[in-house]
């Protein structure tokens, strides 16, 4: 099986071609840089083939995967700077990446035949209320410009294709890139107290995890809309934030510990800051996944315990 990877220099495209490498499949990544930028940790996706290519341009698109003719296309390549997308200079490239780029690369997917998995976002939904949201509700109600762009290119794919999964995942970390846990264990060593709102409710998603049911689901033809967290209930950035330092404070890092930062629960509107609307509601409802006979991925307090024990801290 030929795959074709974008966004191989993000989180989770970099753990996508490591998977297909491990499991022999031929996996080809492609990103806007010149050159792969990942991080160097000696793992395949350094080693297998790359191309530079810019998804906003449609004949690029168009040319390289018709050329390549890949079985897969696993489109990760997005733009995730939820809050800078609010910014009016910066909207119509949000819209540029996530909608048409994502529209582009379903067109030169319909042309080949090759299956199309599209990752999508909690955030295409208002996260109002309390019900996990299903993967067929079709209530989209976008609070945000990131999380619109991203129900564009859905649409984009769905009346394209028929043979797709689009596949939403909320709270992401892995170890190519920035994300939440890198960023409080960060901020936790200039400051001794830390706010952290309480009143968003849903689970991470360990990239590394992710990427194992990704191409679990490539080899199948169950095609349609997913979601995929990693198990272990849901909870509040504050909740999550305490089970970070918990277990880095089991890893012998004392400076985490309860005696020496302070984790303050705080809501939404108290902690402020933010440009873009967030959703209180991101629960995501998963047992579509055990339905069609995937493995659900381990909790997310365990994965939490193994990212830990992978990146430097």
């Amino acid at each position: 099986m030929k795959v074709f990877v974008t966004g191989v220099a993000g989180q989770l495209g970099h753990d996508v071609m490591n998977e297909l490498a491990k499991r022999g499949y031929e996996g080809i990544g492609t990103d806007i840089a010149p050159e792969y930028s990942g991080v160097a940790d000696g793992t395949a996706v350094v080693s297998m083939p790359y191309v530079s290519l810019d998804i906003t341009d449609a004949d690029a698109v168009d040319r390289v995967i018709c050329e390549m003719k890949p079985d897969v296309v696993v489109h990760c390549a997005a733009w995730t700077a939820v809050d800078l997308a609010e910014d009016e200079d910066k909207k119509d490239k949000v819209h540029a990446i996530n909608a048409d780029g994502t529209a582009n690369i379903a067109k030169a997917c319909k042309k080949t035949g090759s299956k199309m998995v599209y990752i999508s976002t909690d955030y295409v939904f208002d996260g109002q209320g309390t019900t996990p949201w299903t993967p067929d509700c079709k209530d989209y109600k976008p609070l945000n410009v990131y999380g619109q762009s991203k129900l564009d290119g859905e649409l984009a794919v769905s009346s394209t294709l028929d043979n797709y999964f689009i596949v939403r995942i909320a709270w992401v970390f892995g170890k190519n890139g920035k994300n939440f846990i890198k960023t409080m264990l960060n901020v936790a060593k200039t400051h001794s107290t830390l706010k952290v709102v309480n009143d968003q409710i849903g689970t991470p998603t360990y990239t590394f995890d992710l990427a194992r049911l990704l191409v679990d689901m490539i080899e199948t033809n169950k095609y349609g809309y997913y979601h995929v967290t990693n198990e272990g209930g849901y909870i509040s950035w504050y909740d999550f934030t305490k089970e970070i330092f918990r277990q880095a404070t089991l890893l012998g890092r004392t400076e985490y510990s309860e005696d020496n930062v302070t984790v303050l629960p705080v809501t939404t509107a108290e902690y402020g800051l933010s440009k873009a609307a967030r959703p209180f509601n991101s629960r995501l409802d998963k047992s579509k996944l055990v339905e069609n006979g995937f493995t659900p991925l381990p909790t997310w307090q365990d994965a939490v315990a193994r990212y830990l024990k992978e990146i430097e801290f």
